[in-house]
This record gives C-alpha cells, sequence and structure tokens, in this order.
C-alpha cells in the first residue's frame, strides 16, 4: 500500500453550486461517516492536495480557478466530480455563462452523481479515486526505475 493510499489530502473547490453538494460533502467529514477514518486530511492549499473535489458547474470565473488549482496540485493528482452540476452544469447548465461539468476545463477521473450527492456515494467515489492515485503512484515508481536503470547501463 503506497503512502499516498494511507494518507491523501484533499481540496475542496465549490465552483458555482447551490451548496447541496457542499454540505453533504462537509457532512462526509463529521463523525457520522467519518471520511478521516481512511486517514483523509482537508487542505487549503492545493501544493499539499492529492485530490481535487469539485462540486457546481464552471463558469468563466470558475474556470480560471478551476485551471490554477489543477496546476499547482504535485503529481499524481487526481479529480473528483461531486453531484450533477460538476458532472454536466446539472440544472444551471441552460444559462448562458455555464460551460457545464468541470470535465469542460480539467481532467475528471472519477464522477459522483446526485442532487445532491449522498455522502455514502461522495466517500465510495473517494476510495474509488484513492485506488487510481496507488496504481499512478506505482506506474510512477516503475517509470523512474526504468529510467535509472536505463541512465546506469548508457552512462
Amino acid at each position: 500500500m503506497s503512502f499516498l493510499k494511507r494518507s491523501p489530502w484533499i481540496l475542496h473547490y465549490a465552483a458555482t453550486s447551490c451548496n447541496g453538494c457542499d454540505i453533504e460533502l462537509l457532512a462526509c467529514l463529521t463523525p457520522l461517516y467519518d471520511l478521516e477514518r481512511f486517514g483523509i486530511i482537508n487542505t487549503g492549499n492545493p501544493k499539499h492536495a492529492d485530490i481535487l473535489l469539485v462540486t457546481g458547474s464552471v463558469n468563466e470565473e470558475s474556470r480560471r480557478v478551476l485551471e490554477n488549482l489543477y496546476q499547482q496540485m504535485p503529481e499524481p493528482k487526481a479529480v473528483l466530480a461531486i453531484g450533477a452540476c460538476a458532472m454536466s452544469g446539472g440544472i444551471f447548465h441552460p444559462a448562458y455563462n455555464v460551460y457545464g461539468g468541470i470535465d469542460q476545463v480539467i481532467p475528471v477521473d472519477v464522477y459522483v452523481p446526485g442532487c445532491a450527492a449522498r455522502p455514502e456515494a461522495i466517500i465510495d467515489g473517494v476510495v474509488q479515486v484513492l485506488a487510481i492515485l496507488d496504481e499512478r503512484t506505482k506506474t510512477r515508481k516503475r517509470q523512474r526505475r526504468a529510467a535509472v536503470q536505463a541512465q546506469e547501463r548508457h552512462p
């Protein structure tokens, strides 16, 4: 089991949501659901985050912020789109200023459906993201090992 799988740090960004999914996400951190049992720490700094949790649809203002947060996160990183708005724009999709889901701006690894998404579904999504992060970490280690071995053979 990799270090990331045991203690990932999450960064939550509420794009342009109605706050329904935000409240459900915060419920995941309470003792009733206890998302922290997976070793997860909620951080406010994208440079420390492994997982980006996004709620709400994307408009021009949130697009810039979302791209900036994603670019600041170190590799390996994963993105979780929470709720119908993050997936497709939800009820706000027909609005003139809404691009749609966050996958129009950044790559998304796991989608959690719902309006608002239930805490159980959010926790299932986080567990799926942990498996993705674990695989990416293993892949990066194999690539680094191969690069070191190639350099040793041909200095």
